[in-house]
């Protein structure tokens, strides 16, 4: 017989998730993790008495009264207002594009006056198509937003961040653009956001209390042995893995960081700062302080940590961030997933795993839909 009712590879979001609504149904979970630590790429560090997020910056956010009542049944969620600026130049533009950032690039003060100068700039772009669809990203995104916008915020980030040409990417990255005819620099329009209190630490654990884990424990080092400890295997791992990159390796970018202790108790006034030219070579620099200090409570800590994130093509030993879901790499997918439904005791979830991109929000929210 087996020794627990699910074994679950990985300890993020959804296998924490998975292992607190299976213990609440009676069930016992063993949850492994290759990693040192907890929690998966929500996993904080405290240094100098501030909660760093350690593989990016993670704001949560939904519509969800039921989510958004779970996560708060099990840690606080303070305050934090995603608001992030870009640098562009020697210029800050708020986003999302609202009216804050059309007056900073043209000095429009009304509605009209921003929807004539971005209709203006969007028939020019739409003409040269001559009835045709975007075929590429930077097509796409003229036809949504013009030139400045463009060219200014989207393109050298964009570029950075996918490690590929606009006019490389697929149309479908960028469908749609937030284009806001109002002065509100709110980046989601999710009726819930926030940090835990505590930072992300404090939610995984509560979310795992009661379950038995055991980190520095690879599941492929010794796969015989796990996948007999437990009638079902909840995999969250990456999903060419499972299968000893049967078909080939399924591609991902990838994210390292380089992170500072400043001595200074402010170094941008904001969590996340976009720098959306090519040539700076980060994508962003995460003040992590103002995830949970708000106001003068930011100086009562004398020192600041930052980090800058750079984008990078994954290669095999770095960690998977996004996946690259052009027509190529879905195909492959498609090929894994067709033998993943042949394993009727393996539980397939998350982003690795689904070669999807996920929020925080919709995994919990996935997990939910789960009858244990």
């Amino acid at each position: 017989m087996s020794k627990y009712d699910y074994l679950i590879v990985g300890s993020g979001l959804f296998g924490a998730t998975f292992a607190y609504f299976a213990r609440k149904a009676g069930k016992k979970c063993l949850v492994i993790d290759k990693r040192h630590h907890l929690g998966g790429n929500v996993y904080c560090e405290s240094c100098e008495g501030i909660n760093v997020h350690k593989y990016g910056a993670h704001i949560f956010h939904t519509n969800n009264k039921k989510v958004w009542n779970l996560v708060n049944s099990i840690v606080e969620f303070n305050r934090y207002t995603n608001s992030p600026v870009a640098i562009y130049g020697d210029k800050l533009y708020n986003l999302p594009f609202n009216m804050n950032t059309f007056y900073q690039m043209w000095n429009v003060k009304t509605p009209n006056e921003a929807k004539v100068k971005i209709d203006e700039q969007r028939a020019e772009a739409i003409s040269k198509m001559e009835g045709c669809d975007p075929r590429n990203l930077e097509e796409q995104a003229l036809m949504l937003v013009g030139k400045d916008i463009y060219e200014m915020l989207i393109k050298g980030y964009t570029e950075k961040q996918w490690g590929r040409k606009c006019v490389d990417l697929p149309a479908f990255i960028i469908k749609r653009l937030p284009i806001r005819m109002t002065f509100d620099n709110n980046y989601f329009n999710d009726r819930y956001q926030g940090i835990p209190v505590g930072g992300y630490n404090v939610l995984i654990n509560g979310l795992l209390e009661g379950v038995e884990t055991n980190v520095n424990t690879d599941f492929f080092q010794n796969r015989s042995y796990f996948e007999s400890l437990a009638d079902m295997i909840v995999y969250t791992g990456q999903l060419d893995e499972f299968f000893d990159y049967k078909y080939g390796h399924l591609e991902f970018r990838s994210v390292t960081f380089k992170t500072e202790i400043l001595d200074t108790p402010n170094y941008q006034a904001n969590a996340v700062v976009n720098y959306t030219d090519r040539d700076i070579p980060y994508t962003r620099v995460i003040e992590h302080k103002h995830f949970e200090m708000f106001g003068d409570e930011v100086y009562k800590c004398p020192k600041t940590i930052i980090s800058r994130e750079y984008s990078a093509e994954w290669k095999p030993g770095m960690e998977a961030y996004y996946p690259i879901n052009d027509a190529c790499n879905n195909d492959l997918a498609d090929k894994y997933r067709s033998l993943s439904s042949q394993h009727s005791n393996v539980i397939f979830g998350g982003r690795l795993a689904e070669y999807k991109y996920y929020d925080m929000a919709p995994i919990i929210e996935k997990v939910m839909s789960f009858v244990f």
